[in-house]
């Protein structure tokens, strides 16, 4: 290897271009023509994402688990393509998937690729402010119906009515965070036993089931104009499927408002989404009525879910902050994220309290 692919190859840590060349070219030929190149992509702090693009321009994405600690069932690669390749037909927006491969020894780990869609996953309120209010409580609209109509696909009609367990999901839920948070634990957390108490002990009974996102939330969409620049913002695609299943769908619910509320944890930094401090963003009682309306689901007692919703943030965080202080992270601004974890349990330990 000469010293400028050597180059190339370090900025892409996880990723080896030559491998995914030779993969591609046997199992998509003509996908992507000539000498590849690839970033990674800025979002989440889990999955790791790159764009590669080819000698022509085109581009695609692909996702590989993080490069170490990677807890059991988490970061499934083929569970991921499948949920995003059973809702290519539906009213769900989805990028084309174009191959997944389950063969570590390709590069290092199991990956998928699928298409680059032009879009903007808004995190700040900053970019939404930009817009206007106008624009701003319309893709918050958007995000709700995109949630909604989730929800309604019928997992029988996409062939995923064997994607997960509905019955007993929440308990479930609960006992896998609560795993996760151990096997993650480096240090004392306050609350964080206390909140797993009480989720263990207030479980409710599980909603008719759909197929849950897991972790959606505005910046886990992608928004773009269409119709040109007189059009209409428009959800282009989902992403980040990697916490899909079948269950309670006021799961999803609780973790918007988890979401709406983030801003004013304290927490601060570029690595906590405060969207909904954008004027025209829809207060939390409107978003809840749109949802519960366009659903027909009762939204009206969501203090646990809203109190597990809290209780994963935490347990992902804290994950992620076990990943960096091992160096297993790829990008910046993990050595912030430790400090989220306590504010996050608290919140948590808020939200059951103000449901009793």
């Amino acid at each position: 290897m000469d010293d400028a692919a050597a180059a190339a190859r370090a900025e892409v840590p996880g990723l080896d271009l030559g491998a995914l060349r030779a993969y591609l070219d046997r199992e998509t030929p003509g996908l992507l023509e000539g000498e590849l190149s690839a970033r990674v992509l800025a979002g989440g702090k889990s999955n790791l994402t790159y764009a590669v693009t080819d000698a022509s321009g085109t581009t695609v994405v692909v996702r590989r688990p993080p490069l170490g600690h990677v807890l059991a069932t988490a970061h499934d690669m083929a569970r991921e393509h499948r949920v995003i390749t059973a809702l290519r037909d539906t009213d769900v927006p989805v990028p084309v998937t174009h191959a997944c491969c389950e063969d570590e020894t390709v590069i290092g780990a199991p990956f998928y690729v699928m298409e680059h869609v032009a879009g903007t996953p808004y995190r700040q309120a900053s970019e939404l402010v930009a817009l206007g209010p106008e624009r701003t409580r319309a893709i918050s609209e958007r995000m709700v119906d995109t949630l909604v109509d989730l929800h309604a696909v019928d997992p029988r009609a996409v062939g995923l009515e064997d994607f997960g367990r509905p019955e007993g999901f929440l308990a479930r839920q609960v006992k896998r965070w609560g795993t996760q948070l151990e096997g993650s634990r480096s240090r004392d957390l306050a609350g964080a036993d206390e909140l797993y108490a009480a989720l263990t002990r207030g479980v409710p009974a599980d909603q008719p089931p759909a197929i849950v996102h897991g972790d959606f939330r505005l910046d886990n969409l992608l928004v773009g104009l269409v119709g040109g620049e007189v059009g209409r913002d428009e959800v282009r695609a989902v992403l980040d499927w990697e916490m899909a299943t079948l269950g309670d769908p006021l799961t999803d619910v609780g973790l918007l408002v988890v979401y709406q509320q983030l801003a004013r944890l304290g927490a601060g930094g570029d690595l906590i989404t405060d969207v909904s401090e954008a004027p025209g963003y829809l207060p939390l009682r409107e978003l809840l009525a749109r949802y519960a309306e366009r659903s027909g689901r009762d939204v009206s007692d969501l203090g646990f879910y809203v109190g597990l919703a809290y209780f994963k943030l935490a347990v992902i965080l804290e994950g992620i902050y076990y990943r960096h202080t091992q160096g297993q992270t790829v990008g910046a601004g993990f050595a912030e994220i430790g400090g989220y974890v306590e504010p996050l349990v608290a919140g948590g330990l808020r939200a059951l309290k103000e449901e009793s």
